[in-house]
């Protein structure tokens, strides 16, 4: 076997130590790392122009919500222009978060593109100047990083050179990552596009995880100083049958515990379009499963935090503190659904119920 060198213990320890503090009980991740055309869509649906302005407002109510949001919110992921922005009295957003003991993490991938010779497949990018990106980001303030590829369950897919190149990606971007002593968060979301049924999703799941782990190990990653961002397992969007929290639960975590080595520190999921209620129950049914876990089972929602947030806010100051409710209860019943103690309907909030699926989710 070629030589190879472990992360130096300093590098461990501290790698170690952020994952932990994301992963703490009853805790998970705001996700505010909206693209410029996104927030744009996001905007649009509650009538606000999109300016820098008014994205700097946005984010200004989400990161000076009252501090009982840090009871509940570990870390929240922020935009390349998010981490640069200041609150109205010059503090920037970074030091707002720490002031209330959250830990903010940034974005790192630059969207996806094709892969040729596939079935509208694609890769992320973003790897050629990743390190120089990290270096500056840790100098900045920011203690771990997420990047996203999405896989597609089609009939042909996602086919082997998908699996393969998606989870190579990921695991390079593990490694700068870590060499630069920011966590990365691996996110291989499988889109819920389509009509499958519950198994074929948890069959991909298993597989996909399978590609992701073994090149995380190739690549030497240092799995207690990662988190993972998968998607539940659930069926398609357009299938016939639906499925109970319950199936869902049992689903994902048999799929998981198939897959994800027990040191990685946490699991934190992606809501992928489900409405805010169906993010909260669904949690809460995975950490009740009856499958044994060794990891933290936990949150990084961002449509599933914001939607009644945006809809409470629309754009008017006078709605700010209306709106930070909103963050505060979803946080909240978020949080008790990591402990798995979220009863169904137990939080209302301004868009619990409202669909937010969007089809083929680009950023």
């Amino acid at each position: 076997m070629a030589h190879f060198n472990y992360l130096c213990s300093s590098l461990q320890d501290e790698l170690k130590k952020i994952a932990e503090a994301i992963c703490a009980p009853g805790k998970g991740i705001l996700a505010a790392d909206e693209s410029v055309s996104t927030m744009g869509k996001r905007l649009k649906d509650i009538g606000v122009e999109n300016t820098e302005e008014n994205r700097r407002l946005y984010r200004q109510l989400l990161f000076t919500t009252d501090k009982e949001v840090s009871n509940y919110i570990s870390g929240v992921i922020l935009f390349h222009e998010t981490v640069y922005q200041k609150t109205d009295n010059g503090t920037l957003f970074v030091d707002e978060l720490k002031s209330r003991g959250i830990i903010p993490g940034i974005k790192v991938d630059l969207g996806v593109v094709p892969l040729s010779g596939t079935e509208d497949e694609c890769t992320t990018q973003g790897l050629d100047d990743l390190a120089q990106r990290c270096a500056q980001y840790k100098k900045d303030g920011c203690h771990f990083a997420k990047w996203r590829c999405v896989l597609k369950i089609g009939k042909n897919t996602p086919s082997y050179q998908s699996m393969m190149e998606n989870a190579n990606v990921l695991a390079r971007y593990a490694s700068i990552c870590q060499a630069n002593r920011i966590v990365p968060i691996v996110e291989p979301e499988i889109l819920p596009d389509g009509d499958h049924d519950i198994e074929r999703c948890q069959k991909v799941t298993e597989t996909v995880l399978s590609f992701v782990y073994k090149a995380l190990q190739d690549h030497h990653v240092y799995l207690e100083g990662t988190l993972l961002k998968p998607n539940m397992v659930t069926p398609g969007q357009s299938a016939a049958a639906r499925a109970t929290a319950e199936q869902i639960a049992l689903s994902t975590v048999t799929a998981l515990h198939r897959t994800v080595p027990p040191a990685v520190t946490g699991v934190v999921f992606l809501s992928g379009g489900q409405s805010e209620e169906e993010a909260t129950v669904n949690l809460s049914a995975i950490n009740n499963a009856p499958v044994k876990h060794p990891w933290a089972l936990t949150f990084s929602y961002g449509r599933a935090l914001q939607a009644s947030v945006l809809r409470a806010w629309s754009g008017k100051v006078e709605n700010v503190k209306k709106a930070q409710d909103e963050l505060i209860n979803r946080a909240k019943a978020n949080s008790l659904a990591s402990l798995g103690k979220y009863q169904a309907g137990s939080i209302k909030s301004a868009a619990g119920e409202q669909g937010l699926h969007i089809a083929n989710h680009a950023y």
